[in-house]
């Protein structure tokens, strides 16, 4: 079982955060709803599949008031809508504008969603032994392994083992061994990495997280699908 820190004191109690979460950035969604209605005559947007993941109310209210001419949604998510978007406005069918410009998943637009887990323990790994179900990943080196909020159940898609890195405190670490249902493991060497620490999987480039397109290239899976398997099956949190 993996438990403590070498060289840290063992934390009285459990770390702040446990499941993993993702944010939403208003901010990010109304530029980039702003850049793909400028000039566009009875715009659409497409909010179908809770909005690839971002969450569809708080989608079609803002593409509502950046001047969107109606949204695209599934037909058993109209209701939820009723108070957000005129009826008239919600439609079953047609073409939309690109979603991937619209969420950020492209590279010439600001990504609107980042996932995030936490360090919830941390275990000195010797050369040669193996992590995870069926040992696919045996370190070459003594190190340390950090296990981390975020598996397949929420979105963190098992072929990203052994091919992902993330973020933590501005520095990349390789995600190790196979993906579980709930927790990852990531090498983090001898970073100083603690339990607690927040873990970023993708976000936005400019902030250190790595980018959407890398799991992309890693899975064979598009961007939507993997913003959408995540924003799906993690608990959001909206800022500014």
């Amino acid at each position: 079982m993996i438990s403590g820190n070498p060289g840290r004191p063992t934390p009285s109690g459990p770390p702040e955060r446990s499941a993993p979460i993702v944010r939403l950035s208003r901010s990010a969604l109304e530029r980039n709803l702003r850049r793909v209605l400028s000039g566009v005559h009875a715009g659409v947007i497409d909010v179908r599949a809770d909005a690839w993941g971002h969450g569809a109310r708080f989608v079609a209210r803002s593409a509502v008031e950046a001047g969107a001419a109606a949204v695209l949604a599934d037909p058993w998510a109209a209701l939820a809508l009723a108070d957000v978007v005129d009826g008239r406005r919600v439609l079953a069918s047609g073409p939309t504008l690109d979603p991937n410009a619209v969420f950020g998943l492209s590279d010439t637009t600001a990504p609107v969603m980042s996932a995030h887990g936490w360090v919830v323990s941390l275990k000195a790994l010797r050369k040669g032994e193996g992590v995870s179900y069926g040992y696919t990943h045996r370190a070459a080196r003594d190190t340390t392994v950090a296990l981390v909020t975020g598996g397949y159940a929420q979105g963190i898609v098992r072929a990203l083992g052994n091919v992902a890195s993330v973020a933590i405190a501005g520095r990349r670490h390789p995600i190790v061994g196979r993906v579980a249902m709930d927790v990852c493991v990531v090498d983090v060497g001898d970073s100083g990495v603690a339990r607690g620490d927040e873990v970023a999987f993708f976000g936005d480039p400019a902030t250190g997280a790595p980018a959407i397109g890398e799991w992309v290239a890693g899975t064979g899976m598009s961007a939507g699908e993997l913003a959408a398997a995540v924003g799906m099956h993690a608990a959001r949190e909206y800022v500014p």
